[in-house]
């Protein structure tokens, strides 16, 4: 992801793009991309001070373990400005369960189902089949079908038990900023049919039906996160994770999931595009409208 960040940001010739990358890492970047190799053990003051620096700064980390929070904290903190949400949408969305609270409270679909704490067993009375994913995990880690509750041992870390909703699963990645919530192009998601949930990639969905009820369902569910998050609109890249059902009139259609952070569908997203889409993230954060290319 970070290499198609940083092609794409290429693309536009007005900026100056700086990349911070581990010492571990061995990746490609466009030769106009400044490179600073970064030591394991610097990694925040490095970041901190590359941002002190910059315009703005992106940041690809997960929510785990409120990694992602806490170096956006810490660049803010410093003075930076970084390319996404407030930190009190960032504090729900990297929360499923703080998220569906916030979606349901707004009228979003989401999918029944309950918080549970670390080791706790699924109760014998919830409808299955379900789901069960980690609270703060990310992408396809810790989930978990469970077809009856003999199949689910305890997990030592809180989790969410849902509901299983049948569909189509589908990504909306939504660039945001003051008063605009633009949705890129609906992405259907496609894993593994076996075995433990792998991410096998995505692809545009053939129906305009389908795609627009996508749209108008992330649009609902990040204004949601924002109200629930005190109203201040996010910036930036904004992942929204949902269910399209069988109903033409969407009303089987569930919301899973925000995820305030650039995703995998960017790199996708970022091929297919007339033009940079860092360049159209500034330019809705700064109050610009995305260019017609991009919805």
């Amino acid at each position: 992801m970070l290499e198609a960040l940083a092609a794409d940001a290429g693309r536009d010739h007005s900026l100056d793009v700086a990349v911070l990358v581990d010492e571990a890492q061995t990746l490609t970047l466009p030769g106009e991309a400044r490179v600073h190799v970064v030591p394991a053990s610097g990694e925040l003051d490095a970041l901190v001070a590359a941002a002190h620096e910059a315009d703005w700064t992106v940041i690809i980390a997960p929510e785990t373990d409120g990694i992602l929070r806490s170096l956006v904290a810490a660049v803010r903190a410093a003075g930076g400005r970084v390319l996404g949400p407030a930190d009190a949408f960032l504090a729900i969305a990297a929360d499923k369960q703080a998220t569906v609270n916030a979606l349901a409270a707004a009228g979003v679909p989401v999918p029944a189902g309950r918080a549970l704490a670390a080791r706790a067993a699924v109760p014998a009375e919830f409808h299955m089949p379900a789901v069960r994913k980690l609270r703060d995990g990310v992408g396809c880690e810790g989930f978990a079908r469970i077809d009856s509750t003999g199949d689910a041992g305890p997990v030592p870390m809180p989790t969410r038990l849902e509901a299983f909703a049948p569909g189509i699963p589908v990504g909306v990645s939504c660039i945001c900023g003051p008063g605009a919530i633009e949705c890129l192009p609906p992405l259907r998601q496609r894993f593994t049919v076996a075995g433990p949930l792998q991410y096998l990639g995505s692809e545009p969905l053939e129906s305009h039906a389908e795609a627009d009820r996508a749209t108008r369902l992330a649009r609902r569910a990040v204004a949601a996160v924002a109200h629930a998050a005190g109203g201040d609109a996010p910036a930036g890249w904004v992942g929204v994770d949902m269910i399209l059902g069988a109903r033409d009139d969407g009303r089987a259609d569930r919301v899973l999931e925000v995820n305030p952070r650039l995703t995998t569908s960017f790199v996708r997203l970022a091929a297919g595009s007339p033009r940079s889409l860092v360049r159209a993230m500034l330019d809705v954060a700064a109050g610009s409208q995305v260019h017609d290319g991009h919805k």
